[in-house]
């Protein structure tokens, strides 16, 4: 069983920037994409970033340019910069990881939240 532990959310001002990390326990298959999820108030669960075990990014479009997502496949671990941040990031940020293959295998932290102020 895999478990995902998220930290560094909080409260931050606008512009300010944070970083969130997200470790990945148990046994975990090596073809894996993890990612970075985030839940506003009132609204569904949207990818924010992913990124294969192979290096492969994917980005919403509204935090391109100022979110870099990283990782560290030895220690099965996710990274999240957040610069420039804006109000409207404000959300529970989940980590997630999926193994590429089937039956694909899919696993949720337990959410991390971020609150940015005007």
């Amino acid at each position: 069983q895999v478990q995902l532990v998220e930290s560094g959310g909080g409260l931050v001002q606008a512009g300010e920037s944070l970083a969130l990390s997200c470790v990945a326990s148990g046994t975990f298959a090596r073809s894996n994409t993890m990612a970075w999820y985030r839940q506003a108030p009132g609204k569904q669960r949207q990818l924010v970033a992913s990124m294969t075990n192979g290096g492969t990014t994917n980005y919403a479009d509204s935090v391109k340019g100022r979110f870099t997502i990283s990782r560290d496949n030895a220690k099965n671990s996710v990274f999240l910069q957040m610069n420039s941040l804006k109000p409207e990031d404000t959300g529970v940020y989940y980590c997630f990881a999926r193994v590429n293959y089937f039956p694909y295998n899919s696993y949720w932290g337990q959410g991390t939240q971020l609150t940015v102020s005007a």
